[in-house]
């Protein structure tokens, strides 16, 4: 039986989110550049994609490029928007193939025009997808988000639309860029770094972790297997104790 067998169809999480780390490292490793690193890196996403579609998971969010990453080098970053660029115009007729839905989370009115373009038509060209959403989280981080989210549910109270005594996590939840979506389930990380760097901060609370050594561009669809069999092999108590979960 190989791994793919082994996964239970029956108990997938809805929602897999992945911190992409180690493209760096792997480049070095190599004796290239960084950028080097994150071209080799698209055969992992094609991978990690296929194999959610192909399984079923309904959502997949991919950790691109934090807010954090624009104090990268200029040259690192120039180029690493080109790539964006290149890879959402290469890519979008493979996501309608295999009907998958492209949307994005982040500050996107940051990016250069070019990228806003590309990735507004990819989104519009996939919107009636409905196998699997896959979601880029370009220029995000989890405080931004609930930043923007706190400045939406302020608004709405000073416009009289909403009463302080009334928010509660839902309002929250309603206001964050994820809105609409379920919480991940499942969160990979690659490159063995034990954090989750200011990514989806709110969404994680009840979040699976799963960290793996492997550098992001040797990642496949084996260990996405791997990481969602160790999922379904874990008690998930949410605060409650094991009896009260067989119950």
């Amino acid at each position: 039986m190989n791994l793919k067998e082994k996964v239970n169809l029956g108990n997938l999480p809805r929602h897999i989110a992945v911190i992409m780390d180690g493209n760096g490292r792997w480049a070095k490793q190599r004796g290239g550049l960084r950028i080097f690193g994150h071209q080799n890196a698209i055969k992992a996403v094609r991978d990690t994609v296929e194999g959610a579609a192909e399984l079923g998971v309904e959502y997949l969010t991919l950790y691109a490029f934090s807010t954090e990453n624009w104090s990268r080098p200029r040259a690192e970053v120039t180029a690493l928007m080109t790539l964006l660029v290149s890879t959402i115009r290469k890519e979008t007729a493979t996501l309608n193939k295999n009907n998958i839905r492209l949307q994005t989370i982040g500050d996107t009115a940051s990016l250069p025009e070019a990228c806003q373009r590309e990735l507004l038509e990819a989104i519009e060209l996939t919107k009636q997808n409905s196998r699997m959403t896959l979601v880029l989280a370009l220029s995000y981080s989890g405080r931004w988000d609930i930043t923007q989210a706190m400045q939406k549910v302020a608004g709405a109270v000073e416009q009289g639309q909403l009463k302080v005594d009334e928010i509660s996590e839902a309002t929250v939840a309603s206001h964050l860029s994820t809105a609409g979506m379920p919480d991940p389930e499942l969160l990979i990380r690659t490159s063995g770094e034990q954090r989750i760097s200011n990514f989806l901060l709110w969404q994680l609370a009840y979040t699976e972790l799963y960290i793996t050594e492997l550098l992001w561009p040797d990642f496949r669809k084996e260990k996405l297997y791997e990481a969602i069999i160790s999922y379904q092999n874990r008690e998930r108590r949410f605060g409650k104790t094991s009896e009260q979960i067989i119950k």
